[in-house]
């Protein structure tokens, strides 16, 4: 049978690796680009750690725009907001005046905190039309459902694909008829983005842009389509930096409080459950780690809220490795082997450990589907905090304690019995 020894130095190097990067950031040189992983210090947070921008807009037509086209322009805007994983945002509609009001955080790269260079994060606030030769408009780009980059295997190029509402399907359907032959293009306000030539009707709304040079440009063109349907164009009337909440210097005293507690609960760990309790502190800085790289990599914002999820779910880690080390402890007192005690304690836990994860899963399942804003940084820490409480909490730990438990000097009883059951023995 094959030596597991090995097991435990390859997770402890994983580990080591997992908390330089989530620590410092890392930087993978890929061809001819970089792929690069920020580290905690320059990750995205919400405007209550770093603070952020607040914006008005005001929609450029000749009357005040009704309550519906109000609503109908912020959850555009939030979408756009969630698409770009900025969760901790507020958009408000003031039906007085007719404007819009957009709260966000600042970039994680953002150096000199310029608003107007961070409003232009929320994309083109310009109307998107498709228009013909003689700049008449056929539909506007509220009904386009949605458009995407692909490619054309046959010549290489790259193309947009466009699928239009029910009634935009109509209206395109009779533009292409009639423009056979001829163009139509795209205009952001009266800026043309790009132009297509119609080759057939197209009856079914799907209709494809082809003959686009590289992927990014036909990225760029679909993400501009996409962010393009407001109701009407929007101005920005006035904006400003708003102040994070907590005060500056706030975050540090948060890290240091942190790293303190989890210093404490490594030593409570060792002390208690001395060799299961030294895998336990391993397997939460996995699962710290991991976590930290989960919101980092994909740029979620991190809110008070957010942390609030991570430090739930680190709390769920410790529970998970406290109930498997009893196990352990308890079988060995039974009398069983070191082999079958670290077998038996696994099998028994896990029942516990999933019956309480489980819970809190459905709970941040059902937060990411109905919530928004500061509550899906909430829902997505914890969901990432139940991954990794398997990943390193069960899986990772049972792992190392089976590759420990293969070195004769740490195959003793007494290494794997907590400290209540060693002080009754003795």
């Amino acid at each position: 049978m094959k030596s597991k020894k090995p097991v435990f130095f390859i997770i402890l190097v994983i580990a080591l690796i997992m908390v330089y990067t989530a620590i410092f950031g890392i930087s993978i040189p890929i061809g001819s680009k970089t792929f690069t992983i920020l580290g905690a210090p320059d990750m995205r947070y919400g405007i209550d750690i770093r603070g952020g921008v607040d914006a008005v807009f005001e929609p450029s037509i000749d009357r005040q725009a009704t309550k519906a086209e109000l609503e109908s322009a912020r959850t555009i805007i939030e979408t756009r907001l969630d698409a770009k994983n900025i969760l901790d945002r507020d958009v408000t509609i003031d039906t007085d005046n007719g404007y819009i009001i957009v709260r966000f955080p600042w970039k994680a790269d953002e150096t000199d905190f310029n608003p107007q260079t961070a409003m232009a994060e929320l994309g083109e606030t310009a109307l998107l039309t498709f228009r013909g030769p003689d700049n008449k408009v056929i539909l506007e780009g509220s009904h386009v459902i949605d458009a995407a980059p692909q490619r054309d295997p046959d010549t290489n190029l790259y193309g947009v694909s466009l699928n239009f509402d029910e009634e935009g399907a109509k209206l395109f359907s009779k533009a292409t008829k009639e423009l056979i032959g001829q163009e139509i293009s795209i205009y952001m306000d009266e800026t043309l983005i790009q132009s297509a030539n119609v080759q057939v009707q197209i009856t079914d709304g799907k209709a494809i842009i082809t003959n686009i040079k590289t992927f990014e440009l036909a990225t760029s063109l679909s993400d501009k389509i996409n962010s393009g349907t407001l109701p009407f164009s929007m101005i920005t009337k006035n904006h400003s930096t708003i102040s994070p909440t907590l005060g500056a210097g706030a975050l540090d005293v948060m890290v240091t409080a942190g790293l303190i507690a989890f210093a404490i609960i490594c030593v409570l760990l060792i002390l208690y459950y001395r060799l299961p309790g030294f895998v336990a502190c391993i397997a939460l800085l996995i699962q710290m780690s991991g976590q930290v790289l989960a919101l980092s990599i994909p740029q979620m914002t991190l809110t008070l809220t957010g942390i609030a999820g991570v430090i739930l779910s680190i709390g769920m880690g410790v529970d998970a490795n406290v109930i498997i080390s009893e196990r352990i402890s308890e079988e060995i007192k039974s009398g069983k082997t070191v082999r079958s005690a670290i077998s038996t304690g696994f099998k028994d836990a896990f029942s516990s450990v999933f019956d309480g994860n489980i819970t809190v899963l459905i709970v941040g399942v059902i937060l990411m589907i109905f919530g928004s804003g500061a509550l899906l940084s909430f829902a997505y820490s914890l969901l990432t905090g139940i991954f990794f409480n398997f990943v390193a909490g069960v899986t990772a730990s049972r792992m190392m304690i089976w590759s420990l438990s293969e070195f004769g000097a740490l195959r003793k009883p007494k290494l794997f019995t907590c400290l209540s059951r060693r002080v009754t023995n003795e």
